[in-house]
């Protein structure tokens, strides 16, 4: 398809935006200069006409016209000044002043003299070709029809007539200047629009250099000055906005490797070991001690215990829509609680957990809502010592999990729920790192707050997680 419309797409942005400008200003100059020529054409044709009505030519000149052209007089009247003057009678014969063009006689005229009409005005070619307009009245007049004659009344059309050209003229002339002010115009507004196309345009072509520049160099640091309160200061923030997303995202993405790499580490040397033992015991025939080789396979099933904690760990973190949360939905928290101990005290048989669970609703995710209080429960079983006690208790909206264990220090605890962070007392303990922070972001994506604080008492830990109720509860929930 090559029509016009293609090409115009097909031209540039900035060329389009001139070209579009241009034809706006032309339009509305042609259409202001077409305006002002009808309407001075109007009011010049207007005056003119009024002018031919209000003429009267004098009834002295029309008797001597008279007598000159019946020949009773054989004095020539004089042109009249300005008008073109004939005199026609009841028969329809025409008389015009000398040196004057005779005009044709019109039924209209001739209708005006027998008195059926009272005046007509009309456009006419005299004699001699040159375009009239005419005005025709009728006047009474009493002549000499010569010596020895009585005068005589007569009724006589008089004919008044200016030429066309008088206006025609000076229309031409404002035509011409009227076409020559558009072109002027025409083409100011070209280079008016491409110079406004050119400045508008001006932060477009930096946001496109810049885009240009991230996809060649992927530099997610580029950054556009905004200016303003348009849309391409908007355009421009949210390129910047997107562009410092990106970024942080990188940079995230970048640490969550190296983390995952460095926590991924330790427990693969270790698994590599404990296998290249075992593999040269096979090798070389040397048979381990059953003490010593089931010490390696404990060894070597916890390593792989923990690599499928990280692995699962890293799966959650890395899911597209883990920083976005599921369908919310309203959830009995008592329920999930419930069914988390059960799962805490399967892991942990040697433990007294006590719980007191009034009923709370909550709107949130129910799978991701129940693996972070399992989470919050495993930790609580990991830190507590054999025969130790763990107090679970929800009331109002506040789950509390308090373990009698060692504690964390309070200068590490604004790092418990940053990703891979692990305690130095609990580097040697099974785990990831990454539970509490993902506890963490469970709890704020339903609209929650979670602390992890040491016990009044000195002894133990206290994990809070605070949930908003649910405006009510579900159907099928028990009332009361």
């Amino acid at each position: 398809m090559t029509g016009p419309l293609h090409r115009f797409r097909a031209l540039p942005l900035r060329s389009r935006l001139a070209l579009l400008v241009t034809v706006a200003v032309a339009v509305a100059v042609a259409a202001v200069a077409a305006a002002c020529w009808f309407v001075t054409k109007a009011q010049l044709e207007q005056q003119r006409d009024t002018t031919l009505r209000s003429t009267k030519v004098d009834n002295e000149y029309l008797k001597g016209l008279y007598q000159y052209c019946t020949r009773a007089s054989k004095l020539q009247p004089q042109p009249y000044t300005g008008f073109t003057v004939q005199l026609i009678d009841a028969q329809g014969t025409a008389c015009t002043a000398p040196d004057s063009a005779a005009l044709p006689v019109t039924a209209a005229d001739l209708a005006v003299v027998d008195g059926r009409r009272s005046a007509t005005l009309h456009s006419e070619t005299d004699a001699v070709g040159v375009k009239m307009r005419v005005f025709t009245y009728a006047v009474p007049v009493t002549v000499s029809r010569g010596p020895g004659l009585p005068p005589a009344d007569l009724t006589l059309g008089v004919s008044v007539a200016r030429p066309l050209s008088e206006i025609d003229k000076p229309l031409s002339t404002l035509a011409w200047v009227l076409l020559l002010v558009s072109g002027i115009g025409v083409v100011g507004a070209g280079a008016a629009g491409l110079w406004v196309a050119r400045s508008g345009l001006r932060p477009v072509d930096e946001l496109t250099e810049a885009v240009e520049h991230v996809a060649r160099t992927e530099d997610l640091t580029v950054r556009i000055p905004v200016e303003g309160e348009d849309e391409i200061a908007r355009l421009s923030r949210s390129f910047n906005s997107m562009t410092a997303s990106l970024a942080t995202s990188r940079d995230r993405q970048a640490q969550l490797i190296a983390d995952a790499g460095h926590e991924l580490r330790t427990p693969l040397t270790s698994l590599r070991t404990n296998v290249e033992l075992l593999a040269r015991s096979d090798e070389t025939g040397r048979a381990i001690p059953p003490d010593d080789r089931k010490a390696l396979m404990s060894s070597v099933k916890a390593q792989m215990t923990e690599l499928a904690s990280l692995i699962g760990d890293l799966q959650e973190l890395a899911r597209p829509d883990a920083a976005q949360p599921g369908p919310l939905q309203v959830v009995a928290l008592h329920d999930i609680a419930r069914t988390a101990l059960q799962r805490a005290r399967l892991r942990g048989p040697e433990l007294t957990i006590t719980a007191e669970l009034a009923p709370w609703y909550v709107r949130a995710e129910p799978a991701a809502l129940e693996r972070a209080v399992v989470n919050v429960l495993d930790n609580a079983v990991k830190f507590s010592p054999a025969g130790g006690t763990i107090d679970v208790v929800l009331h109002r909206g506040e789950l509390t999990v308090r373990d009698h264990g060692p504690g964390i220090p309070e200068d590490e605890l604004p790092h418990v729920f940053e990703r891979f962070w692990r305690s130095p007392s609990a580097r040697q303990l099974p785990g990831s790192g990454l539970g509490l922070s993902i506890v963490a972001r469970t709890v704020q994506q339903a609209g929650g707050e979670i602390a992890l604080l040491p016990a009044d008492d000195g002894d133990g830990t206290v994990a809070t997680i605070r949930l908003p109720g649910a405006p009510q509860p579900p159907p099928d929930a028990p009332v009361g």
